[in-house]
């Protein structure tokens, strides 16, 4: 059985996420395909950073994990209210994902509190396959390189690198964890439109990735 990405991944995706992480990152460049993103070097050992809009709000799913599933999210607070909320509610969205599957549910509220439109129809199909196998994720995920950009209209544009080198597909039918080998096609570019409803939640609307992409690799 192979890993599954963590959404749908197309070529499209990839030059989306490209285009927007240039005008994330300042100074009118353009990013090539083989930019590294900061942090895309680093050997572990960050500690998770805060989640700044995780509390506050009435009406926020509790997330519970398994306990054999970490994160670590290398970025740190910006000093933007905005931007910081961006990262904590992206922070939550993808933690309730991985809820979802863990307790096999593709129509979990906890993932659907933190998107809308394509991002939670892409969410919904990516666990329901994990529910068809009787899988779940387990191990440790790294998330890095985080790169948020707020907009005219009011939405939010974040592009960030995953690193699934030790994250792995468990079975729920036998227990076992299906342990592949590292590979540079786990590392996977993330480009995303959020926006902020009525509550202050920043929703995501829109998610896209690149498998293997060089802008993450070491």
């Amino acid at each position: 059985m192979t890993r599954r990405s963590r959404l749908l991944t197309t070529a499209a995706a990839g030059v989306t996420a490209v285009l927007l992480l240039a005008g994330c990152g300042g100074g009118g460049s353009k990013a090539k395909s083989n930019d590294k993103i900061p942090g895309a070097d680093t050997k572990g050992g960050a500690t998770a950073s805060p989640s700044p809009s995780a509390t506050g709000v009435a009406g926020r799913p509790q997330i519970k994990l398994p306990s054999d599933l970490t994160y670590t999210f290398e970025w740190s607070k910006t000093g933007d209210k905005d931007k910081d909320a961006v990262l904590g509610d992206s922070e939550q969205f993808i933690k309730a994902v991985d809820m979802a599957i863990a307790e096999q549910d593709p129509l979990n509220k906890a993932y659907r509190f933190y998107s809308e439109g394509e991002a939670a129809a892409g969410s919904q199909k990516f666990i329901q396959e994990f529910v068809g196998y009787k899988d779940r994720i387990t191990g440790a995920k790294r998330y890095f390189g985080a790169k948020v950009q707020i907009n005219d209209d009011g939405t939010a544009g974040l592009v960030y690198c995953e690193d699934q080198n030790k994250a792995y597909n468990k079975s729920l039918k036998t227990g076992k964890t299906d342990v592949t080998p590292a590979s540079k096609s786990n590392y996977v570019l993330y480009n995303s439109r959020l926006r902020v409803n009525k509550q202050g939640i920043w929703i995501t609307e829109k998610l896209t990735s690149q498998r293997g992409s060089a802008v993450c690799q070491p």
